[in-house]
């Protein structure tokens, strides 16, 4: 596994940080790292908003980056899916990627569905988050890259497995699984993008449970892809989180109640979690249409995660791309060799397209 060290002087001062709300903060912390995931920026309504979609997130990343200062933040984590889409436009990337500059610390992504061509993490590069990444506004952490984490006397090592088709199927689950540890780090961050659960799914949808991955060697494992999130699950010391998406798409009575957070991580003589919901976020009821509660009753809400409609323009149209990319996925009765040509085959397509190219 190639190693990457970056080493950060701690830009405030001390090891001294103020209390959280919780109170969590108790002694020295030498690190304060700040968690989100799923912010799937767009520049237009999803199907079942009915507020200004682009403006509330903006008032979410705004007040995160509030939160970054006022706790001292020294790095920030995505779990993935920045993006709604690889290809966004470029005056919706303008507007975000103002708000991602302000964020004055290093900032950590792997890449989600969402944010590839093909479900193919190897086309991150030819996307906007590809982008983001070569102009220094954040950085991607690649699967098989080692990143170490240096603050006061610890060291942290933080490895990534970004999302693929196949990331949920029972030979690629050990994805999750972090297997090399350095030996002379303190602390081993393992940031996954696929259906990691506390709890069994609905039958056809390829998920993973906490206890298939409980033997990794990472200490905290933090992970994005389901929206809805689940509470910090410990297992054998080990910590398990995914606060939920920082946006609520999903029209159904769980996502109108579910009021967006992100996780605040101390780490000092012991870890320390506080989760903050954000004071931006608006009642369900008020960015939900609710009249559409009813269609979807029969309906699996984490399926229709999955196949969250892009925008309609360009040659997409008249054709939803995730769901045929979903749908080449999850197919049965086809071999892996036929899925991972399909795929790339869709991947350059959608590239091609993008660039103008025959």
């Amino acid at each position: 596994m190639t190693a990457l060290k970056k080493v950060k002087k701690n830009q405030w001062n001390d090891n001294q940080k103020p209390p959280l709300e919780g109170g969590f903060a108790i002694g020295v912390v030498y690190l304060r790292l700040l968690y989100f995931t799923d912010t799937h920026i767009r520049g237009t309504n999803p199907k079942n908003r009915i507020d200004d979609f682009p403006q509330t997130l903006e008032n979410k990343l705004n007040e995160i980056v509030d939160i970054i200062k006022v706790n001292r933040i020294d790095y920030v984590i995505h779990g993935g899916d920045l993006f709604d889409r690889p290809d966004i436009s470029i005056s919706v990337v303008s507007r975000f990627s103002k708000i991602l500059k302000s964020i004055m610390v290093p900032f950590y992504i792997i890449s989600g569905n969402h944010d590839i061509f093909g479900h193919n993490p190897l086309t991150v590069n030819r996307t906007i988050l590809g982008l983001l990444n070569q102009l220094d506004f954040l950085t991607i952490i690649n699967e098989n890259q080692k990143i170490i984490l240096e603050e006061g006397n610890k060291r942290i090592q933080l490895t990534g497995k970004p999302y693929s088709y196949d990331i949920d199927t029972d030979l690629e689950r050990s994805g999750y699984i972090l297997k090399e540890r350095a030996e002379d780090v303190d602390l081993a961050i393992h940031i996954v993008h696929g259906m990691l659960l506390d709890k069994p799914f609905v039958k056809g949808v390829p998920f993973t449970l906490l206890e298939d991955i409980k033997n990794t060697k990472a200490d905290i494992t933090l992970s994005g892809h389901y929206h809805s999130g689940f509470n910090t699950v410990e297992i054998d010391g080990k910590y398990f989180i995914n606060p939920g998406a920082l946006v609520r798409i999903t029209n159904s009575l769980r996502e109108i109640d579910r009021i967006p957070q992100i996780v605040i991580i101390d780490i000092g003589e012991n870890i320390n979690l506080e989760y903050i919901k954000l004071k931006s976020a608006l009642n369900g009821e008020i960015v939900l249409d609710r009249s559409e509660v009813e269609k979807y009753v029969f309906k699996s809400e984490q399926l229709y995660e999955f196949k969250q409609i892009i925008d309609s323009t360009l040659e997409f149209e008249k054709m939803d791309i995730n769901d045929v990319l979903i749908e080449v996925s999850f197919a049965e009765g086809l071999s892996d060799e036929v899925k991972k040509e399909a795929l790339k085959r869709i991947a350059d397509i959608q590239i091609r397209g993008l660039a103008g190219d025959d």
